[in-house]
């Protein structure tokens, strides 16, 4: 397991700084790099409690047995920004990133099933750190470490209704590039010599995620959904390129002294089992509450056989959302569905012997088009992750979430001719 920011250097370090500029998350250097939120734009402004969420014009694919419910045909695009203020040793600073959240299409087949398909981020590595040490009969040596890329999952999804159980699947491909580069600057020493070391992870492979719920009514008013995921530990395909330059800068001249080229090592990604259950309770289509747990046994997660600075890690979130009347014909805003919610979890990343926790509160609120199911929806997430206990790093974020959902018949009988 590593031991803090510099745990490639086989060196005492001074502590590591990260480097400000448009884009740096330095946690995302660990593991696969930053879990992106893969629920939809209307969930997360209810804490991202998905597990038991349904909606016949929104695609849930958090929970695939949610195809079931699908009403239309329905289109869906989403983006997000956030901000980071990252907090290490003293020094502050801010990034920030904008991205693509997700974008797919789900489409009812029939009164009892649905099918989905699109494309998910799943994580993003995007990192520069500063670690100043001092080697023996070297003097002092700067490594800049770095790292970009994460990973993606193209899915077909679909589910199936009987009664209020409905039962539903996932399979698609995890696929992505991850670099990772650290660069030994020799300053005290003459000419001036660097090396660099560059590994490149090209990942690929088939994964998969099952989802079940059962709905009832409590009463003429109530109703009661229940749901559960789970994926069972799976491997994925890794190939892996590694490159070893030696150079030396005299006269403002840069000279390569020698180089080392490992192509295309192939190996295998264990990646971890992972579950989650919920539940929600919604009333006269205007107003639902919803909680969740989930976990991740990151513990039995390996890279080439190897174990990585991660730990087994959970999460609950809670939510409502409410619809003053969806059916209004003079007042727009009783038409808006507003959401609040938040969530709480310990991170998957462990250094220092140290773990952490991350948290967040969330509003939201989706505007319906005139005369339409479509919708513009939107969420705001503010929270912390990390600590500074340990020389680790606290990071204060807010993630702004915008998309949009069109809905389209498609495979509807027809009534009238």
């Amino acid at each position: 397991m590593a031991t803090g920011f510099a745990a490639t250097a086989q060196t005492n370090t001074t502590g590591s700084s990260p480097l400000s500029g448009k884009e740096n998350d330095p946690y995302s250097r660990y593991g696969l790099g930053t879990l992106r939120n893969t629920s939809n734009i209307g969930v997360r402004g209810m804490g991202s409690a998905s597990t038991a969420y349904a909606n016949p014009f929104a695609i849930n694919a958090d929970n695939p047995a949610s195809y079931a419910s699908l009403k239309l045909t329905t289109y869906e695009l989403a983006g997000e920004a956030e901000m980071l203020g990252i907090h290490s040793n003293g020094s502050n600073y801010s990034t920030g990133t904008a991205t693509l959240s997700y974008l797919a299409i789900g489409i009812p087949m029939g009164k009892h099933g649905g099918l989905s398909l699109g494309l998910r981020p799943q994580t993003k590595v995007y990192y520069k750190m500063l670690d100043s040490v001092t080697i023996n009969g070297l003097g002092k040596n700067t490594y800049v470490y770095s790292g970009d890329g994460g990973l993606n999952y193209a899915y077909l999804g679909a589910a199936y209704k009987i009664g209020g159980f409905s039962l539903g699947f996932n399979f698609g491909y995890l696929f992505g590039t991850i670099r990772n580069s650290s660069v030994l600057q020799q300053a005290d020493t003459i000419p001036f010599l660097s090396s660099e070391f560059t590994r490149y992870n090209k990942i690929g492979g088939i994964y998969w995620k099952g989802g079940a719920m059962y709905e009832t009514k409590l009463n003429s008013k109530l109703k009661l959904r229940l749901g559960a995921t789970a994926t069972i530990g799976q491997d994925v395909n890794v190939a892996r390129d590694n490159y070893y330059v030696n150079f030396a800068i005299i006269g403002g001249t840069t000279v390569q002294d020698t180089s080392y080229y490992d192509p295309a090592v192939k190996g295998k990604i264990h990646l971890p089992t992972s579950y989650s259950f919920g539940a929600q309770i919604s009333g006269n289509d205007r107003w639902a509450v919803n909680v969740d747990y989930s976990a991740t046994k990151w513990s039995q997660y390996t890279n080439f056989g190897a174990p990585d600075s991660v730990q087994d890690s959970y999460r609950v979130g809670v939510g409502a959302e409410f619809t003053p009347n969806p059916s209004s014909i003079y007042n727009y805003f009783q038409r808006v569905t507003y959401r609040i919610g938040g969530y709480y979890g310990s991170d998957y990343v462990k250094l220092n012997n140290t773990g952490f926790d991350y948290y967040a509160v969330t509003v939201g609120a989706s505007f319906p088009f005139k005369r339409s199911t479509d919708r513009l929806h939107t969420a705001l997430e503010i929270g912390k992750r990390g600590t500074e206990t340990n020389g680790l790093i606290k990071e204060n974020f807010v993630r702004f979430s915008l998309g949009i959902s069109l809905n389209d018949k498609w495979f509807i009988k027809r009534k009238y001719d």
